[in-house]
């Protein structure tokens, strides 16, 4: 049956609108499923957000767990050293050297090591030729920085001298690019060898020694006496058994002592107090430039001996044989024995050398114009020659041949500026004397 011209108009409009209806449907459909996707991607971008931070948390407690475990390490090789420590003072009845019914020791003696073997053996030897017979007075320590096998070897190897290891794990940060990092541990080698002796062993003072020295047959005699300069005198800050100028053509008395405004170093005493003033504040690195600094000592100065009670024959080292050869090599290592015991040492109290040391250098002759240097040569008496500046003293300095070096404003083993040394092994006296060292000395010029 055919259908009537309404009829077709009226199905082709239901369809039309079907067809509309289901347009409007899809494009709801189509925006719903973007607004999805759209919320989607938010929410894995928060995803990937918070997974990173998760990422970083891991990482951040990792580093964590790693220092946590090195520093267990780290304590744990401490733990150990500390039992052999203890187990070998122990063995060594090390307590009764402090016991009172023993003699209480003068000082401890301390030989700083690293990982020089055979250099450690040639000090050991030298030391114990001339301890054995004092060796209540003065208790022998071997301090090791680092885990080199042969020295601690070596070290254990003398029963008469108890081993300490200083284990140090932590990378060194220097402060200034292209620094050496040994001087960086030397100064932290020194701090915590320091503080084991005088705080956990309670020394009242300690030696220290290099394990490149040889010692005078003099030397714990010289140090005995020195102690009591120390206990009575609190203008002395420590007492060097070192001349920087001490080579064999610049000396000639053995029992001369002066007191010095530069630490020596090299074979040095120091008390209790004086470590504990020190300790808190010990420098990073370059410990012994940092000593010689006015802020460090203020007013205080360093005995010294004319003649060296201790030689360095550390040619390799840390330093790599700075001035080895110029002014270490020709060192004269005192080779008579003084008692010094028997020896009058007032004349080194503060204001008793100030007037003597004033009277030597104000009677000697003094030595003016451009052929000073000349006549010093051909004379026969003791002179002195003024310097203007620095540069000026090492002008002169390097004309005789002893150190030119200064450190924060005073010449290697100055007094009040003056610098006194030998003619060619002779008695005869030669200062070179600053601009003010006369009204410091409270001498009159001649």
């Amino acid at each position: 049956m055919a259908r009537s011209p309404c009829d077709l108009r009226f199905l082709l409009l239901a369809a039309a609108v079907a067809f509309i209806y289901i347009q409007v449907r899809l494009f709801a459909s189509q925006s719903h499923h973007a607004e999805r996707l759209a919320e989607a991607e938010k929410s894995g971008s928060r995803c990937t957000s918070q997974l990173r931070s998760m990422i970083d948390q891991v990482s951040m407690q990792q580093e964590k767990i790693a220092a946590l475990e090195e520093m267990k390490i780290r304590q744990d090789e401490e733990h150990v050293q500390l039992k052999i420590l203890i187990q070998d003072l122990e063995k060594r009845s090390l307590q009764t050297l402090v016991n009172k019914n023993v003699q209480v020791p003068v000082a401890a003696v301390v030989i700083m090591a690293c990982n020089r073997p055979d250099y450690l053996q040639r000090t050991v030897e030298s030391i114990l030729k001339y301890q054995k017979t004092v060796a209540s007075k003065f208790p022998l320590f071997i301090s090791q920085d680092g885990t080199n096998g042969e020295v601690k070897k070596k070290a254990l190897s003398y029963t008469q001298i108890t081993f300490m290891q200083h284990v140090d794990l932590e990378p060194v940060r220097t402060e200034r690019p292209g620094e050496l990092t040994a001087y960086y541990k030397i100064a932290k080698h020194y701090k915590w060898a320091l503080d084991a002796l005088f705080i956990k062993h309670n020394f009242d003072r300690v030696i220290i020694l290099e394990d490149d020295m040889e010692i005078a047959p003099d030397f714990f005699d010289y140090f005995e006496a020195a102690a009591k300069l120390l206990d009575n005198d609190k203008t002395i800050m420590a007492v060097s058994s070192w001349n920087d100028n001490g080579q064999k053509q610049f000396v000639h008395d053995p029992k001369a002592l002066y007191r010095s405004d530069f630490f020596p170093g090299l074979g040095w005493m120091l008390t209790k107090p004086t470590w504990m003033e020190l300790s808190p504040k010990w420098p990073k690195a370059y410990w012994d430039d940092w000593v010689r600094l006015k802020e460090v000592h203020g007013d205080r100065q360093f005995i010294r001996p004319e003649v060296c009670r201790t030689y360095n024959f550390g040619e390799h080292g840390s330093s790599m044989g700075q001035f080895f050869q110029q002014y270490l090599e020709p060192i004269k290592l005192n080779d008579v024995h003084i008692d010094w015991n028997s020896e009058d040492l007032s004349y080194l109290k503060e204001d008793k050398f100030l007037i003597q040391f004033g009277e030597e250098v104000a009677s000697a002759t003094p030595l003016h114009r451009s052929d000073a240097l000349l006549k010093a040569h051909n004379m026969n008496v003791d002179v002195r020659i003024q310097y203007d500046d620095q540069g000026d003293f090492e002008r002169i300095a390097r004309h005789f041949g002893i150190f030119e070096e200064w450190k924060d404003g005073v010449p290697r083993a100055a007094y009040k500026g003056v610098v006194v040394f030998r003619y060619k092994s002779s008695p005869r006296r030669i200062y070179l004397v600053g601009p003010d060292s006369l009204h410091q000395l409270g001498a009159n010029k001649g």
